[in-house]
């Protein structure tokens, strides 16, 4: 695989971190800022619906840019708004860092998608994007603790410095690898126009895989975001468990991702077949079975596994379906993960306001995921070609 991909991938990894580290750093900004924790989290709110309307936005405006350039300016802009982050001691800054984070990096991911499936042929598309996302994965193992560490140590500002520090690696491996030229137009279409490119949103063979992304990356989050309570209060154990059942989360999202792009790009309806039906009866066990520690622990990693195998094998179907859309295909494959990851925190902390217990935000996941798999099946049974 090209050493550029590995830079793009590092790239997301320090973005990835960015995302997900603020879950340990609340208290401490809240505390610095003078501000209650519940406000706070805005921040988290924030970063989530700039990622949603950043990628198309980005896209869009950044469509005749060359790759370099676009790719280069969102790391600039993400680094930027860390320094400025790391600064302020302005609540309303913070927040608009945030969200201008958010869009830099949803610009990024979508161009970056696009750009990886670039620097390799077809028919390892899917393993360019298993190898690309497991730079978010790698922020769950290994970033987000080491944020986490790092904000206890020596602050929460610290670790805004860490994130823009290591944007300038990730820049000279982008400026080094990647092209400085726009995409280039294919013999059957002839540099589509942005309404063109638009128009493939209302094709089935694109909505249905952005769908599926969009379903099972809200299954994956509405759990990961709150499996604090699962460990703490169904299965009984004591807090310490919290970071270690989410680095083996972060495991298993690396293996699956890994494993994913071994397979995806030859056999991806024997991916689906397989993984979605135990990813189902997989949160189904765990919330037949979150009492039992153990249990729960290999659950969180199998689950983390077939999750992000599932996921990753849906998105590389995104790119696929919308190759008639050489600048926007990214930003749609973007906005499923994102609309995802904001709507099932939204729909598990709903649930865990009705009164459901920790589990609440598990069922979430069954509904979410077994919807997923129907829509798998009518389309895997259809006339719609994977």
């Amino acid at each position: 695989m090209p050493f550029a991909l590995y830079m793009l991938a590092l790239a997301i990894f320090v973005m990835g971190t960015s995302e997900f580290m603020l879950a340990g750093l609340l208290p401490a900004i809240a505390t610095d800022l003078d501000i209650p924790v519940g406000t706070a989290g805005l921040l988290t709110s924030a970063f989530a619906v700039g990622m949603v309307i950043g990628a198309p936005l980005m896209a869009a405006l950044a469509r005749r840019w060359p790759p370099r350039l676009t790719l280069l300016v969102c790391l600039l802009t993400f680094a930027t708004c860390h320094v400025v982050g790391a600064l302020t001691p302005h609540f309303s800054l913070l927040v608009l860092t945030r969200v201008l984070s958010a869009l830099a990096n949803a610009g990024f991911l979508a161009v970056a998608l696009g750009a990886a499936a670039a620097l390799v042929p077809k028919h390892r598309t899917g393993r360019a994007v298993s190898i690309l996302l497991s730079g978010t994965t790698i922020a769950t193992v290994a970033g987000v603790p080491a944020g986490a560490l790092l904000g206890a140590a020596l602050g929460w500002r610290a670790t805004f410095w860490a994130v823009a520090i290591l944007c300038a690696p990730a820049a000279v491996g982008v400026a080094r690898g990647i092209a400085n030229r726009p995409p280039q137009p294919t013999a059957a279409s002839i540099s589509p126009s942005l309404r063109a490119e638009l128009a493939l949103l209302s094709t089935p063979r694109l909505l249905l895989p952005m769908a599926l992304g969009a379903l099972i990356n809200g299954a994956t989050f509405a759990v990961f975001t709150f499996l604090a309570p699962l460990v703490t209060e169904t299965a009984q154990l004591s807090e310490i468990w919290v970071p270690v059942t989410l680095v083996m989360f972060g495991i298993g999202s690396f293996i699956g991702v890994v494993t994913a792009g071994r397979f995806s790009d030859q056999h991806p309806r024997a991916v689906l077949a397989i993984g979605g039906p135990l990813l189902v009866i997989g949160w189904v066990a765990m919330a037949s079975m979150a009492t039992l520690p153990v249990v729960l622990v290999s659950l969180v990693l199998a689950q983390g596994a077939l999750s992000f195998a599932v996921g990753s094998t849906v998105i590389a179907r995104v790119l696929s379906a919308a190759a008639q859309a050489p600048t926007m295909g990214g930003a749609y494959a973007t906005a499923a993960l994102n609309i995802g990851a904001a709507t099932g925190p939204i729909l598990g902390g709903a649930a865990l306001a009705a009164g459901t217990g920790a589990l609440g935000p598990v069922w979430i996941a069954i509904a979410l995921t077994g919807s997923a798999l129907v829509i798998s099946l009518l389309w895997t049974r259809g006339r719609f070609d994977l």
